[in-house]
């Protein structure tokens, strides 16, 4: 049996494999079959994560925190959770090849899914001109002409990137500012493939076997109209990823991981959780690595409680029993 399994390997999880492997808890991280790395492997440059003043890809990135894992003992699966057993002292955790690993705790990291906009066409032509990943297939909309949907860091990410290939690239959005950052507005602005359609909704997605163009209401009159273009980028948002333990932790209204206060603690004693998935504000990559190490920390400390005093009271907060293992 573990005495940790991290469920989950974008910067959160990474971050808390590193920091209980260093505390020789050896820990498995179960990194996804098809996902591994978390939304940052469909990242370009990462501009601002502390310590590359030059930048780095989302990928590399990703690496890079495997491989500190696993320099310090971190095992970790290429396979998916399908089930989740937490109730009890004893936590089970079933893959989709059939293994199952038992564990002291989890450390729940699964992160977020790109959203949906929820129109007719877009699960149709899901693959075939609507995309949720610019650098998954952005080369395939070379000479194209291109949108992207939302208004946010990620949309104007996605709209530059996609420059590269695509004749031209509209972004969509259903104001008449963006809520992108500054720096990466600017440089949506200044850049002569992008033109902004404001004040626009999405409403239907055409084409029978490959996208051929949007149907746009406007959010101020409610006129509709057509656009021809080729393909399709979803960017307005993410989803945290609970679809495992619904009905077994507590969610909160954004349908989040409810946490106690700034800990990781979850409402089932021994199951901890970090990143985007208890996070609906500020979602960084940089603060998912920070959420990741209060995990670990929280982790070591049950354990050490837990080792001393038998069990820890179900009441105790993960400041309680680091006064018991101090204080005994």
């Amino acid at each position: 049996m573990r005495q940790v399994i991290i469920i989950g390997s974008g910067p959160a999880g990474y971050t808390a494999a590193i920091y209980a492997a260093r505390a020789n808890l050896e820990p498995l991280v179960v990194a996804s079959s098809v996902e591994a790395g978390g939304e940052l492997m469909n990242t370009t440059e990462v501009e601002n994560f502390p310590g590359f003043p030059e930048g780095i890809m989302g990928p590399d990135l990703m690496t890079k925190m495997q491989e500190q894992a696993e320099r310090f003992g971190a095992e970790v699966l290429y396979d998916d959770v399908v089930s989740l057993d937490v109730d009890g002292p004893i936590k089970t955790v079933t893959l989709g090849s059939g293994a199952v690993h038992q564990a002291s705790t989890i450390v729940f990291a699964t992160g977020s899914a790109p959203r949906k906009i929820g129109i007719e066409g877009e699960a149709r032509l899901s693959g075939r001109g609507v995309s949720y990943c610019a650098t998954c297939d952005g080369f395939f909309f070379r000479e194209r002409t291109i949108a992207v949907v939302g208004g946010g860091d990620s949309a104007m990410e996605e709209a530059t990137f996609l420059t590269k290939f695509a004749s031209k690239v509209y972004v969509i959005h259903r104001r008449e500012e963006l809520r992108a950052s500054k720096i990466m507005q600017e440089r949506a602005f200044k850049n002569e493939k992008i033109e902004f359609v404001w004040n626009s909704a999405v409403v239907d997605v055409l084409g029978e076997d490959a996208v051929t163009g949007l149907v746009l209401e406007s959010t101020v009159d409610g006129s509709r109209r057509e656009l021809p273009l080729d393909g399709i980028f979803v960017a307005i948002g993410n989803d945290p990823r609970t679809h495992l333990v619904h009905n077994k932790l507590e969610l909160t209204d954004e349908g989040t991981i409810w946490v106690d206060g700034r800990s990781s603690r979850t409402s089932i004693p021994g199951v901890f959780a970090a990143g985007d998935v208890l996070d609906p504000t500020y979602r960084q990559a940089v603060t998912a690595a920070g959420s990741g190490t209060v995990a670990a920390l929280d982790v070591e400390h049950y354990l050490a409680a837990l080792g001393e005093a038998g069990a820890p009271a179900e009441s105790a907060s993960p400041i309680d029993d680091l006064a018991e293992v101090d204080a005994a």
